[in-house]
């Protein structure tokens, strides 16, 4: 079932939506959820919280993009099941990653860094557009979808120090793009 007639379900507010986009891009969900949960359970009930917040809603939304929509819905989620986990505790596969891009993301506290933000995503949307598929894919995989090196490495068919070096020069790059647009890290 295509997308639009999904969230036309959802408009009628018939419970078949919530089937429909399970059957669909559950799975993706679920995968979403894990790379950062590691957790079945708790993935799945990050998925089901993402199907009621996609009923109540839509309407008034109605995403131009479904699935992305969807994921920043359990990406949401499963990072707030994460936080309460671990809430006195530290997941290294989540602090790896966060170290490894540290250097090439600013922290953004206040009202003016936030609006900042915005234009942030830009030059990284427009960025990762520029790399080549399977970089771009490794990339997002990594930082997105916290998938390990190890992980990255049997999905691609590649040595895991290919794979470190690979992120380590997309990570150089994106830095030197952002400092090239004055973006200040």
């Amino acid at each position: 079932m295509r997308d639009e007639e999904i969230i036309e379900l959802y408009v009628q507010r018939q419970e078949r939506a919530v089937t429909e986009t399970d059957q669909k891009y559950g799975s993706r969900l679920k995968g979403l959820a894990m790379g950062i949960l590691n957790s079945r359970e708790d993935s799945e009930e990050c998925v089901n919280d993402t199907y009621l917040a996609a009923w109540n809603t839509i309407p008034p939304t109605i995403p131009v993009y479904f699935f992305a929509y969807l994921a920043k819905i359990t990406r949401h989620a499963a990072f707030g099941r994460y936080d309460y986990n671990t809430a006195a505790k530290r997941d290294s596969r989540m602090v790896e990653a966060g170290r490894e891009l540290a250097d090439c993301a600013a922290v953004l506290d206040g009202p003016q860094e936030q609006l900042e933000s915005k234009y942030v995503l830009e030059l990284l949307e427009n960025f990762l557009r520029g790399l080549p598929e399977e970089k771009r894919k490794i990339f997002l995989r990594r930082y997105w979808y916290f998938d390990s090196i190890e992980t990255l490495s049997t999905r691609y068919g590649m040595s895991q120090s290919k794979v470190k070096s690979m992120l380590f020069r997309i990570r150089r790059e994106l830095k030197e793009y952002l400092e090239k647009e004055e973006v200040h890290v």
